[in-house]
């Protein structure tokens, strides 16, 4: 950081965080659960969760974006539906050096999750990108329309997939609803999710249970993961990420943490709202 500014590394830095915050809460599909359904136990319609995001550099920590996540609902032909929806931007006094103003959005089935279309907008300096999805769960394919760049013509495409098939916000709320207390330490749990116009697989590894501390929110009973991530129009593969979830039946990402090559990234929530379950998890604020 030079004079109070933060450079365009550092915000592109801040960019990275935003996408990774719209997986924050990537979480395994595991195998007996691969039926891919699940009943809905934590979490209801008028939910949002808001993080703020930081950056730390030579023992200073300085907030630089936000970002939010909400459950709404949608009537669609005579099915009620759940739409998902999530927006991250950098504030207003970086924008010179790097704006950053991405949405993401899903309608899915209220019974198990499974997306009925998936939209994605990117607008992250001179990147501008735009996806559409709809999926097709009887004949196992998803059509993609996308823009790769702002004047650039959108491209459509048919792509089959196996497995459950999720997109990657439909995947957090699924995952929230799924039993940890089995899990060992360091077991790897696979994920399979849709996103830049393919099927991914990867994998998180559980660490375990421990309670935590969170500055302005108080000591929390939580469940921790480090993801391995998947290379793409989001991130670069590879990059490390822990994430702390709330150990309660809301199953909220409380604070997520990613060093770089200089400091480090920090997503903490900012303000939770709707939630269906007391916060069992915060023992003492």
């Amino acid at each position: 950081m030079k004079n109070g500014l933060i450079d365009l590394r550092e915000v592109k830095i801040i960019k990275i965080t935003l996408m990774l915050i719209s997986l924050l809460h990537i979480t395994p599909m595991l195998a007996q659960q691969a039926e891919c359904e699940v009943d809905n136990s934590s979490f209801q319609f008028g939910e949002r969760i808001d993080y703020n995001i930081y950056y730390h550099l030579a023992g200073l920590w300085v907030k630089a974006g936000e970002v939010y996540f909400k459950v709404d609902s949608a009537h669609i032909g005579n099915n009620d539906y759940y739409h998902f929806d999530s927006y991250g931007r950098t504030y207003s006094k970086y924008d010179w050096v790097y704006k950053v103003r991405d949405q993401y959005q899903t309608y899915t089935r209220v019974s198990d999750f499974r997306p009925l279309r998936f939209k994605r907008k990117v607008n992250e300096g001179s990147t501008h990108i735009r996806e559409d999805y709809l999926f097709d769960h009887r004949k196992k394919q998803v059509q993609t329309l996308r823009q790769m760049h702002e004047d650039s013509a959108y491209v459509k495409d048919t792509v089959p997939y196996e497995g459950c098939g999720y997109d990657v916000l439909s995947m957090i709320y699924f995952a929230r609803n799924l039993d940890y207390s089995n899990m060992k330490v360091d077991e790897k749990i696979p994920i399979k999710m849709f996103i830049d116009n393919a099927m991914h697989e990867s994998y998180i590894r559980y660490l375990g249970k421990e309670e935590l501390k969170v500055k302005d929110l108080g000591k929390f009973k939580v469940i921790k993961f480090s993801p391995l991530l998947i290379e793409g129009t989001i991130f670069n593969a590879g990059e490390d990420m822990t994430v702390y979830v709330t150990d309660d039946e809301n199953r909220i990402p409380i604070l997520i943490e990613t060093p770089i090559l200089v400091g480090s990234i920090r997503a903490r929530v900012n303000g939770m709202k709707g939630l269906r379950h007391a916060l069992e998890s915060l023992i003492e604020k």
